[in-house]
């Protein structure tokens, strides 16, 4: 069965009534309609009953199924390739480490331009493509690096990264030495069984140490040429542009000597998405690198569940391309939708296959969340869903890879039974109305990551009573969803001033110590309430309460600006005449 299949696909296929299938259902405690999407869970359950054993089909499976309808498998075009077509292609370099250990940095020296400067919290927000040239033993070669961002949020995407692949740069501080992003990217390139050539980045630091990073990678099978393995390590400064040139000569020394560095060139493009997001101006753009054959202006494109015509093709610089290569990243403009990172891409006959094969994906796709979204209700589950309180998230981002990373590690929240998080709406783009209607219908929290609303949504949120929160650093945004899953969220209070009084007169009381003839100069005084005691605008006594409030003989709550009174404060200060008091209380804040 195809991921989101319903009872009915499941009836059709064994030949029996869905009406049977669904009070079978219900039998065993899951309340199902013939047509709603049944996820893997249930399908084993029925299929134990019914003595079936389904097996439900891995996205790869169900897309290379769809692929064959249209006459297109990219199996069988790797098999028929004819070794004599194949033109030799760059490397595809992807640079990973841990969060602040100098990626972008190394980038910007290998590309000699001073990219970033404003990123928050030192994550590459964008993820980018560049191709630059190097002499390499007297011959100019093209390198294309991609920049992958580097905090645990990314694993997702970073694990696909990984396979488009063909050298993974492991950067390292010098003076951090190993860390558990480090160990993780380290995981994935070996996964992937890449080549791994190590850059020992922060060389001009106090404190370096390159010797202590090679033995901490003793650990992990990456053994240093110097110690007798085959691990190249590069020591090299990003900030002062020390070892560059040694470092992008030992990619190029183990590409050639571990990579058959050819694809075919005269063909239709195959390749991925690495980066997608919606321009104001240009609608959809997403940065595709081609793995083999050539994308030219004018192509019918599709990329997962979005399709479109080439309308232009920009390089690094933003200048136009004509045509793209094996291994050459591009900016594509012309989708009709902002495709996800990591989608595979591939170039379709015409514009109606194009648009077919993408809303054949878009129809699974569904299902499949649909699937997903559906939690199974249980006729237990209904006595206890008062205990069940359910936090309903809308994402939008700037860029898909965020969006996605940004669901990915949300879902990965651990916070305990009671609490459930349910994403029901992710896109790409500025919040709009519509995503404004759907979060009050669905009583939803709408997340914009590097986006805001336009001004008129903001005020309709307002209207609606919709919580609208942003942020700029993935991080954050995790930390404060995990901590208000919790009910961690402290309150956070903040003082408001209720009025002032001037001392003029002081009269003894057996009963309550000082009394303080006052005039209230701004605002109210009112009784029990929190104040300080100021003398020549430096604060005497802080924290006292306005124990007794009389007028004239008459107790009273509250005293309004321009009267008189008698304040008693206990024997919390010590009070002359010209003192001021000022009452105060602490409101809870709301949170921006």
């Amino acid at each position: 069965m195809r991921r989101g299949s319903s009872l009915a696909d499941f009836a059709e296929k064994i030949g029996a009534d869905p009406a049977a299938l669904v009070s079978a259902l219900f039998h065993l405690g899951e309340m199902v309609t013939a047509t709603q999407s049944v996820d893997a869970d249930t399908f084993e359950i029925l299929g134990a009953q019914l003595k079936y054993q389904i097996e439900i089909v891995s996205p790869e499976d169900e897309d290379r199924e769809l692929l064959q309808d249209f006459d297109i498998d990219l199996a069988q075009e790797l098999e028929d390739l004819n070794p004599e077509d194949l033109v030799a292609r760059p490397p595809v370099v992807t640079v990973m480490g841990h969060v602040d250990h100098g990626k972008t940095s190394l980038l910007d020296a290998i590309r000699k331009t001073e990219v970033i400067k404003g990123e928050a919290g030192g994550i590459t927000q964008h993820i980018g493509a560049y191709q630059i040239h190097h002499d390499h033993d007297g011959v100019n070669r093209a390198i294309t690096f991609i920049d992958t961002p580097g905090h645990e949020a990314f694993t997702a995407m970073r694990a696909r990264g990984a396979k488009v692949t063909d050298i993974a740069v492991l950067v390292v501080a010098a003076d951090d030495g190993i860390m558990p992003q480090t160990i993780e990217a380290l995981n994935h390139a070996q996964a992937a069984d890449v080549p791994i050539v190590v850059a020992v980045n922060k060389m001009d630091k106090e404190g370096a140490n390159p010797d202590k990073v090679r033995q901490q990678l003793t650990e992990y099978n990456l053994i240093a040429e110097e110690y007798g393995g085959d691990t190249i390590f590069v020591n090299v400064s990003a900030k002062k542009g020390d070892g560059v040139d040694a470092l992008i000569d030992s990619i190029l020394l183990t590409a050639d000597a571990a990579i058959d560095l050819r694809a075919i060139a005269a063909d239709d493009a195959r390749g991925v998405a690495i980066e997608a997001h919606l321009d104001r101006g240009r609608g959809p753009v997403a940065t595709v690198l081609v793995q083999r054959g050539t994308l030219k202006i004018g192509d019918a494109i599709v990329a997962g569940g979005s399709f479109g015509r080439v309308r232009a093709m920009l390089d690094e610089h933003g200048a136009n391309v004509e045509e793209a290569g094996p291994s050459r990243p591009v900016q594509v403009l012309g989708f009709t939708s902002v495709p996800n990172a990591g989608d595979t891409f591939l170039v379709a006959e015409d514009d109606r296959t194009a648009r077919q094969i993408a809303e054949k994906r878009q129809a699974a796709e569904r299902n499949a969340q649909l699937a997903k979204a559906r939690k199974k209700v249980s006729l237990e589950d209904f006595m206890e869903q008062s205990k069940i309180s359910t936090l309903n998230l809308i994402l939008k981002g700037d860029v898909s890879g965020s969006v996605e990373a940004l669901e990915d590690a949300l879902m990965q929240l651990d916070v305990g039974a009671e609490v459930d998080l349910r994403v029901i709406h992710r896109g790409v783009g500025a919040i709009t109305k519509s995503d404004i209607t759907l979060a009050s219908a669905s009583t939803a929290v709408v997340i914009g990551f590097n986006v805001k609303p336009e001004p008129q949504t903001a005020i309709f949120a307002d209207q609606e009573g919709v919580e609208v929160r942003f942020y700029s650093v993935i991080y954050n945004a995790i930390e404060e969803i995990e901590l208000s899953l919790k009910g961690l969220l402290k309150p956070e209070f903040e003082e408001i001033i209720l009025g002032t009084a001037e001392v003029r007169d002081l009269f003894k009381s057996s009963k309550v110590g000082t009394i303080a003839g006052s005039i209230v100069t701004e605002g109210i005084i009112r009784r029990n309430a929190k104040a300080r005691v100021l003398r020549d605008g430096a604060v005497l006594a802080e924290d006292v309460t306005i124990e007794s409030l009389k007028r004239f003989k008459d107790d009273a709550t509250e005293v309004k600006e321009g009267f008189e009174c008698g304040i008693g404060v206990g024997k919390g200060a010590d009070l002359q005449i010209g003192d001021i008091i000022q009452v105060f209380e602490m409101r809870e804040k709301k949170r921006a």
